[in-house]
This record gives C-alpha cells, sequence and structure tokens, in this order.
C-alpha cells in the first residue's frame, strides 16, 4: 500500500497493531500464560467466540490471529451479510485449501448476534468438518444471542474495557507516529474520559482534532480548544473521572436524603450528560437495597422494573420510568438495617474460625448419618404454635447471638421490629 493511501485511512486503521506485542489492554487474555495468547502460541487455531463492548480489540485479535496461523481471513459484517456470503466463504475456503499452498481459512463474522438461527446453522458443518475456522465478535452476552450448537464448539473469551492507562498509552501512540499534535494532559484526561473505554471511539476523536488542529494551525491542543472544537458532547462531565462519580454520589445522597427533586435534578444532569442510563438503571438498584431495604421492599422491585422498562422502550421514553424510580427512592422509608447486617455477618465470618454445623440442624439423607444423629431432634417450626419453634437454636453451638439485624422504626420495619421482639420473648421464656 502506497504511503498516500495509507494517509487516508483512518487512524485507527493504520494504529491497529500488527504484532500481538503492540495490542494495548486485555493482558488477562493476552499476557504471558493467558488462555488467548496460549491458543496463539498453540499452532492451531480453534473457533471462538470475542465478547466485549465496543472498541475493545475485537477485530484486531481476530486478524492477528488469522497472521498467526498464515491462513486466509474472510470477513462477514452480520448487519450486511446473509447466507449468500456463508457461502461464498465457503467456496473460497475450499479454494485455499485445496490449492497448492494448502492454506487455512478464518472466517470472522462481525455482531455475529445478528445473525438469525439458519444463518448461524449454516456455518456448522464447515466448522465441524474444520474447513474453516469461526470467529465471532459481539457485544452482546453470547448465552443469549447465538444457538447452543454453535456456542458449544466455540471458546467464548470475555474482552473488558480498556482502562484508563490503555487510553492513555494509545494517545502516546498516536503522538509518537505523528498523527496529531501535542495534547496538553488535563485534554488528555477529559479524551480519555470521554472515550469511556473505547479505543476506536478515542481515536476517531483524536482525528476529528488532528484534521481540526491542521485547519486552524493549532500547535498544542488545550483543553479549552478542545472544548471549543468538539462543543457540547465534551462540555458536561469526564464519563470516566472524577466529575461523574461526584455526580452519581450526589444522586445517590439525594435519594437517602430525601429529596425528589434534587435526586431528579442529577439524574437529568447525568442523562443529559452522556450516562449509560442501564449504569444510572443499576444503581438505582443498588440504592434500594442499601438504602431502603426492607423499609419498603416494593422498593426493590420498582427499581428492576425500571431497569427493564428502559430495556424495553430505550432512550428517551424508558429514560421516564427511571425519573419515576428516582423519586419513589427519595420519598420511600429510609433503613439501612440489612445493609449494615450483611457487612456486619461478612466482618464477623472473616476474622471468625470454622464452626460445625450442630447436628440438629445437618441434613439426613443415609443410613449412616441418621446413626450419628444428623438431625436429630430437630424440631419443625410448622408443626408448633404460630409456626415458630420457641427456644429452638439455629445458630453453632457456643456462639453468642451476634444481632447483626436490627431494624429500625421506619416504614414496614417498624413491624418486623415488634416481631422480632415478640419472638426473642417466647426463646427466653422457653430457654
Amino acid at each position: 500500500m502506497s504511503a498516500s493511501s495509507s494517509h487516508h485511512q483512518p487512524l485507527a486503521e493504520r494504529l491497529r497493531p500488527k504484532t500481538l506485542g503492540e495490542v494495548v489492554g486485555q493482558q488477562l487474555l493476552l499476557g504471558a500464560g493467558m488462555a488467548l495468547r496460549l491458543a496463539f502460541e498453540s499452532g492451531q487455531p480453534h473457533s471462538c467466540i470475542l465478547w466485549g463492548p465496543p472498541g475493545t480489540g475485537k477485530t484486531t485479535i481476530a486478524r492477528l490471529m488469522a497472521d498467526a496461523f498464515d491462513a486466509q481471513f474472510i470477513t462477514i459484517s452480520a448487519v450486511l451479510g446473509g447466507i449468500k456470503d456463508i457461502r461464498e466463504a465457503v467456496e473460497l475456503a475450499l479454494v485455499a485449501r485445496d490449492g497448492l499452498a494448502a492454506r487455512r481459512t478464518i472466517v470472522f463474522v462481525d455482531e455475529v448476534h445478528r445473525f438469525n438461527k439458519s444463518q448461524q446453522d449454516a456455518f456448522l458443518p464447515h466448522v465441524e468438518s474444520g474447513l474453516f475456522t469461526f470467529i465471532g465478535a459481539t457485544t452482546e452476552n453470547p448465552s443469549f444471542e447465538v444457538n447452543s450448537a454453535l456456542l458449544s464448539r466455540a471458546t467464548v473469551y470475555v474482552l473488558q474495557p480498556l482502562s484508563t492507562d490503555d487510553l492513555k498509552q494509545i494517545v502516546l501512540v498516536a503522538q509518537a507516529q505523528q498523527a496529531l499534535p501535542a495534547i496538553e494532559n488535563i485534554a488528555v484526561e477529559r479524551l480519555v474520559g470521554y472515550a469511556d473505554g473505547d479505543a476506536r471511539r478515542l481515536l476517531n476523536t483524536l482525528e476529528t482534532l488532528s484534521v481540526a488542529a491542521t485547519q486552524e494551525q493549532v500547535a498544542d491542543i488545550t483543553d479549552a480548544w478542545l472544548l471549543k472544537v468538539l462543543g457540547e458532547r465534551m462540555r458536561r462531565y469526564d464519563k470516566g473521572g472524577e466529575q461523574f462519580y461526584d455526580t452519581i454520589s450526589a444522586l445517590h445522597k439525594s435519594v437517602r436524603g430525601s429529596d425528589p427533586d434534587a435526586a431528579l435534578y442529577w439524574l437529568v444532569r447525568m442523562l443529559d450528560g452522556g450516562a449509560d442510563p442501564r449504569y444510572l438503571a443499576r444503581r438505582l438498584i443498588r440504592m434500594a437495597s442499601e438504602d431502603i431495604g426492607l423499609a419498603d421492599p416494593r422498593a426493590l422491585r420498582l427499581a428492576l422494573d425500571a431497569a427493564e422498562v428502559y430495556e424495553r422502550l430505550g432512550t428517551p421514553e424508558g429514560e421516564l420510568a427511571l425519573a419515576e424510580c428516582v423519586v419513589y427512592l427519595a420519598v420511600a422509608p429510609k433503613s439501612n438495617a440489612v445493609y449494615q447486617a450483611f457487612n456486619a455477618a461478612r466482618a464477623f465470618v472473616k476474622q471468625d474460625g470454622t464452626r460445625a454445623v450442630p447436628l440438629h440442624l445437618r441434613n439426613a439423607p443415609t443410613k449412616l448419618m441418621k446413626q450419628l444423629d444428623y438431625g436429630k431432634d430437630y424440631r419443625y417450626a410448622h408443626d408448633e404454635a404460630d409456626g415458630f419453634a420457641a427456644g429452638e437454636r439455629y445458630l453453632p453451638d457456643g456462639m453468642a447471638d451476634p444481632e447483626f439485624y436490627r431494624p429500625v422504626e421506619r416504614g414496614l420495619e417498624i413491624k418486623i421490629a415488634d416481631k422480632l421482639r415478640r419472638l426473642k420473648q417466647r426463646n427466653n421464656q422457653a430457654r
């Protein structure tokens, strides 16, 4: 390829790694002794599915695998392709296999989850026969989107979003190859946060800046100039940096503080700033568990429903369900009793020894276990008054009642606290 044609390639293509050593990130797969690295070093390609977010290196890894095994590389887009493309790939693979060079073929299917069942099934006989090695790339969970027959014949490798350090390294590589001017540190931080783990997004943004800098004869890219060029999409907050986490913290604390207006304000700020509504839905589920708990168990169900509604409707319609959930969580009675109890139990178990399960609580499915008194003298609560075996103990022998769970006097936990007090009184009388 000539220097001129290479220059007109997108920056992401010009900087695409040519060797495994040039790949940035994914060290849990490509590091020394890791699964995908060992696959490269085995000398024997195998069918696999690369599952991960956009811009994490799925296409690059597939191409490098073809290079490593000197294989013919055929790309099919599941968005644009179909059975016809699969047939053409089969014909090319036959020619390569039966030719003088007897080359292997790797068929790479981008967004394989977009292929329907019959299209996926069309691969099966050729994967089984070894005519070609199949590599699929997907951003969706292959357990749900890929046929079980095809999935059983392919190893699934999970790719992670690139870290902040990985993305900064890509910026340095681009600068080293004189693909863009110098960039001040604060601007790099903003770019990396905006990329949000997506190398392709970062490189496309860098290319936009490079073109603009050349046109305006800008020698150094400053944060102010960056904001001017990229406008609204960069003006909100760093999606991976401190301001992002400050804003989600403000949302969480507004909900905890029972201020629906403030909670709505921070929710809308985050949506307007480009935060992923799915991330916000996950945080609302966490808030329902941590800050409301059993004071209003409906809060958790409402948070789960809001997440599901967003998945069904998407943006912007589904965002209303998130707003409804935020207001409900803000006005709901608050309790962190379960959250505190769980943390206390974890801390206790971590520092405590391994206590034996009392004999009367053990399972006794065999004759020998019964002879060893497993389950002996266990009292079946349903057979006793009010379905409660007063005086029975369920903790390990010798362990004092830790009282991990201490319900608050708010919401449903008022009734829960009353019930626990009554049961404790009956236990004390029986013992």
